[in-house]
């Protein structure tokens, strides 16, 4: 069963990429949206867009790390959340700058969180609602330079994972999606942040501009419609792997870690990839 039309959605992040599309696909099927951006600037490029669509769409101003933003959609009448606003810092663990791992978790982590808190309880208050988190396959799995990015979404994971048996006895449901390698972009600027990075280069163990994100990448179509269907409620499932036909590589590479033994003291091979591969490399044949 899906939702009634007149239920109200939440899209945080909806000023680009999953949310952007997932904000406006919602509206054009006549659903109440409220599309949460970043920055001022994004209000008025996003309302254009809706608006060249053909498309109601009410676009706020909600930076999740921003106390102010959050206080404001706090008041807000959600009946279905999607925590999508993410950043993705790339790098190596012992690379990355202290403030570049707190902004990290400021805004996939904690920022998130916070917002959920008063909106969770006034779903409490209604008898229900759902939220779901925007995480990813790097939530349950980790490549190279990946670590503060993959630290958030594990950390978003547990947060998901608890929320859904502490709220089950208000009628509050709550999933997850898990996308893995899509061509939005996000993938290959996270390793482009290192430009941005406010240290000495010359004590970076890795040169950056010789990296780029160690895996091709597929359309990013199949993560959009199934955001749809989750929010909708045409799917029920918890966890959302994306794409569908690597669940049980993935599955495989979780189990693997029980069995796991030392490093041999070589080139991990997808650091290897990492130089060998050219940005924005899509999937060349579908799996």
């Amino acid at each position: 069963m899906t939702e009634q039309t007149n239920t109200t959605y939440l899209i945080t992040g909806a000023g680009s990429g999953f949310g952007k599309e997932v904000a406006l696909r919602l509206a054009e099927q006549g659903h109440d949206v409220i599309a949460g951006v970043e920055i001022i600037a994004q209000v008025n490029v996003l309302r254009a867009e809706a608006k060249e669509r053909g498309v109601d769409l009410r676009v706020e101003k909600l930076d999740v790390t921003d106390e102010g933003d959050r206080d404001k959609a706090a008041q807000w009448d959600v009946d279905v959340l999607l925590n999508n606003a993410g950043i993705s810092e790339g790098g190596s663990s012992v690379d990355i700058p202290a403030a570049n791992i707190r902004r990290q978790f400021e805004v996939n982590v904690f920022g998130p969180i916070l917002l959920t808190q008063p909106i969770a309880k006034a779903m409490v208050a209604k008898g229900g609602g759902k939220i779901v988190f925007m995480s990813s396959v790097a939530g349950l799995t980790v490549d190279p330079f990946t670590g503060a990015y993959a630290g958030s979404k594990h950390a978003v994971e547990a947060f998901a994972d608890a929320l859904d048996q502490e709220l089950s006895e208000y009628g509050i449901t709550v999933a997850t999606i898990n996308p893995g390698p899509f061509l939005t972009g996000f993938n290959d600027t996270m390793f482009e942040a290192w430009k941005s990075w406010e240290d000495d280069p010359s004590t970076r163990l890795f040169d950056y501009e010789k990296l780029s994100f160690p895996h091709e990448q597929f359309d990013p179509e199949e993560v959009i419609e199934v955001t749809l269907d989750v929010l909708t409620g045409a799917d029920t499932d918890y966890r959302h792997v994306l794409p569908a036909h690597t669940v049980d590589d993935i599955k495989s590479q979780v189990s693997a870690q029980w069995d796991r033994t030392l490093n041999d003291g070589k080139r991990a091979e997808l650091v290897q990839t990492a130089y060998d591969i050219s940005p924005y490399t899509p999937v060349t044949q579908d799996a």
